[in-house]
């Protein structure tokens, strides 16, 4: 399984319920998700794992084509720490 197309296709096979419910559902779970973490909170999926917003301040580097120095800066993104069931598996 690899988008989200095969994971609508296995829940609507395991369920029975209709391919277009199971992508409104599918849908809709990640909008929550993201709309949680766009509000500052930390999104945690029993026996799978939490996602959480991870702020990284402005920092100097340096242009790998010229050597300059540059500013890099700030950003956020989103981290991912797998549960003690999830890893367990792998």
């Amino acid at each position: 399984m690899a988008g989200k197309a095969d994971l609508v296709d296995k829940i609507a096979e395991l369920t029975g319920i209709p391919k277009t419910r199971v992508a409104l559902c599918y849908d809709s779970i990640f909008e929550l998700i993201g709309e949680s973490l766009r509000g500052g909170d930390k999104v945690t999926v029993p026996s799978f794992g939490t996602f959480q917003v991870s702020h990284r301040p402005q920092r100097q580097g340096r242009n790998p084509a010229t050597g300059q120095p540059m500013t890099i800066a700030a950003s956020k993104s989103v981290r991912f720490k797998p549960s003690k069931n999830l890893k367990d598996q792998l």
